[in-house]
């Protein structure tokens, strides 16, 4: 028989992830399972709960250990996301969502912003989400529509976003606008707070689950 190789050996998670996961699967059990179908009927966003896995260190997941996040691997991350959906996926994917725009900030943000912002984010403080998809182009970054225009010291965006999380409920939103040329490399991000002048929330959609 041939020697098995790196490769060949069937993947396995290593003490601190396993030890991880229990933690997250007995949040999930205890705190979000016996609640999460009513939170879809009614439509709740259960932000009390939601706040609570800050306390597990789930507000900034793979942010940077100086702004309070936890500094852990994306595989750490898909463990956490998975145990967590056992209670809930949608709210498993709204923190994601939560985590994947302190990333964003932490990773392309200049300091000032840094370290004003993600402290807030990790601790969950505040929330936010990221606002790429649109009604007339998804999820396809090269296609959207909203534009942020230079006024000054100042942008000016002007679109319409779809299916963000949260929405009117967050303290502040990742927003993916046109700065440049039609394509790919046209795309810009902007931090925008809930109080921003001329950002308004319409009517909630209707769909079938998933109302987080």
């Amino acid at each position: 028989m041939d020697a098995m190789t790196d490769t060949d050996r069937p993947f396995d998670l290593n003490e601190d992830q396993r030890s991880m996961q229990d933690m997250v699967s007995n949040f999930a059990r205890e705190k979000v399972a016996p609640f999460a179908v009513d939170w879809d009927q009614d439509r709740h966003l259960p932000l009390d709960v939601i706040r609570q896995t800050a306390e597990l260190g789930m507000g900034g997941i793979y942010v940077a250990e100086d702004v309070g996040g936890s500094a852990l691997t994306r595989l750490d991350a898909a463990v956490i996301f998975e145990a967590l959906a056992t209670g809930c996926p949608a709210l498993s994917a709204f923190i994601s969502i939560h985590n994947m725009a302190a990333w964003m900030i932490d990773l392309y943000g200049n300091e000032e912003q840094r370290q004003r912002i993600l402290p807030q984010l990790t601790s969950m403080e505040k929330i936010a989400s990221y606002c790429l998809t649109e009604p007339g182009s998804g999820s396809d970054a090269a296609a959207l529509k909203t534009t942020a225009i230079r006024d000054g010291d100042c942008y000016v965006l002007n679109g319409t976003k779809q299916f963000i999380s949260g929405a009117g409920s967050n303290d502040l939103y990742v927003v993916m606008a046109r700065t440049g040329e039609v394509g790919p490399k046209g795309i810009s991000c902007f931090i925008v707070e809930k109080d921003t002048p001329g950002l308004s929330f319409g009517a909630e959609e209707k769909k079938m689950g998933w109302h987080i």
